[in-house]
C-alpha cells in the first residue's frame, strides 16, 4: 500500500511538471502573438497616418492649381505650381511626424496620343505628322518604315474598326499570339497600354537614364493642343519641319526669361531667327487643362506615394485617376 502511494506521488509530480510546462508554452505563445498583433496594429496605424500625409500633398497641389487659374489665364513654368517641390520643403512643420513632397507636371505640354484618331475613326493629319516626326527623332533609333508601321499600329489600337491601317495590326494579329488578347479599338486609358501594341518595346517606351523613352513626352489626356510654354524641347523640336535643334533650345531660353510675354502662342516668332517659322495654330495653346500630381509621404524610413491625374477647367478641378504605391 505504501509503495502504491509513492507511485501515485511520482505520477502527480510528473503531471504537475507537464501542466506547468504547458502553461509556460501557452504563455510564451500568447506573448508572441500579442507582440505580433501590437506590431501589426502599429504598422496599420502608421500606414493610415502616412497615407493621410500623402493625401494632404495631393490636396495641397489641387489648391495650388485652383489658385493659379484664378490669377492668370495662361500657364508657364514660372508659376507656383511648376515649383511645387520648393513648397514641399516646408511641410515638415505641418505635421507632428512626417512630411510630404509634391511634384506637379503639366500634361498639356505633351503629345496627346488619343488625338491621333478623329471622331470618324480616321487619322487626324496634323497629329499624325507630329507623332511621326517625334518618333523619327535620332535618339529613338527607328527607321522611317518602323515609324510608319508603329503609327499605323497605334491608330489601329485606338480606332473603333477592325480593319488594319497600312502595316498596322488589328484583332487577328493579337488573337494569334501565344498569349492572345484583343485589340482595344478604343482610346487609351493609360499610357502603358502602348506596351501591348505590336512593335512597341520597353526600351523604346521607358528609355534609359541617358536617353528618356517616348513615354516622357506622351500622354493620353488632352484635346490635341500643346502648351508651348511647358512643352519638352523634344516636342518643341517637332512642332514644325522648320524648327531645328538650335531653334528649340532658343525657344526654351526665351520662355525662361520672366520678362518675356508668353500669353500669345505665337511668341515663338519673336525668338531670334524664327520670324519665318510657322506652326499650325490648331496645335498650340498657352493654357493647360490636364496635370499629373505625385505626392510622396515620408515618416522615418517609410514612404507612401500617390499619383493623381486631374482635369482643370475654369475653377473646377476633376479627379480623373488615383493610384497609391
Amino acid at each position: 500500500m505504501v509503495r502504491l502511494l509513492k507511485d501515485n506521488r511520482g505520477f502527480a509530480l510528473i503531471l504537475t511538471i507537464l501542466i506547468i510546462s504547458l502553461i509556460v508554452a501557452l504563455t510564451l505563445e500568447f506573448n508572441s502573438s500579442m507582440r505580433t498583433d501590437l506590431h501589426s496594429a502599429a504598422n496599420f496605424r502608421d500606414g493610415i497616418r502616412l497615407n493621410c500625409i500623402a493625401k494632404s500633398g495631393v490636396n495641397c497641389a489641387i489648391a495650388i492649381l485652383r489658385e493659379d487659374i484664378s490669377k492668370t489665364d495662361f500657364d508657364s513654368l514660372h508659376e507656383v505650381w511648376a515649383h511645387s517641390k520648393v513648397i514641399s520643403e516646408a511641410t515638415a512643420s505641418i505635421f507632428d511626424q512626417g512630411r510630404f513632397a509634391v511634384d506637379i507636371k503639366d500634361l498639356s505640354g505633351k503629345i496627346q496620343v488619343n488625338q491621333l484618331v478623329d471622331e470618324t475613326g480616321s487619322y487626324d493629319t496634323k497629329q499624325k505628322e507630329l507623332l511621326t516626326a517625334f518618333l523619327n527623332s535620332e535618339q529613338f533609333g527607328l527607321n522611317t518604315d518602323d515609324v510608319g508601321n508603329l503609327v499605323d499600329t497605334i491608330k489601329d489600337w485606338i480606332d473603333p474598326d477592325n480593319e488594319a491601317t497600312g502595316f498596322g495590326a488589328e484583332n487577328s494579329h493579337y488573337q494569334a499570339l501565344i498569349v492572345p488578347y484583343s485589340c482595344k479599338n478604343a482610346p487609351l486609358e493609360s499610357l502603358k497600354e502602348l506596351l501591348l501594341i505590336r512593335g512597341m518595346t520597353k526600351g523604346l517606351f521607358f528609355g534609359t537614364k541617358e536617353d528618356p523613352g517616348i513615354s516622357s513626352c506622351l500622354t493620353v489626356h488632352g484635346d490635341g493642343k500643346i502648351n508651348i510654354n511647358t512643352a519638352d524641347p523634344l516636342v518643341l523640336r517637332h512642332l514644325s519641319e522648320q524648327i531645328d535643334q538650335d531653334m528649340a533650345e532658343a525657344m526654351v531660353e526665351y520662355r525662361n526669361e520672366e520678362r518675356d510675354d508668353l500669353k500669345d502662342p505665337k511668341w515663338y516668332k519673336k525668338v531670334p531667327g524664327m520670324s519665318h517659322v510657322s506652326i499650325n495654330p490648331e496645335l498650340l495653346t498657352t493654357s493647360s487643362t490636364y496635370f499629373e500630381i505625385r505626392s510622396d509621404g515620408f515618416e522615418g524610413t517609410m514612404t507612401r506615394s500617390i499619383k493623381a491625374i486631374v482635369e482643370r477647367k475654369s475653377d473646377t478641378i476633376k479627379l480623373l485617376s488615383w493610384t497609391t504605391e
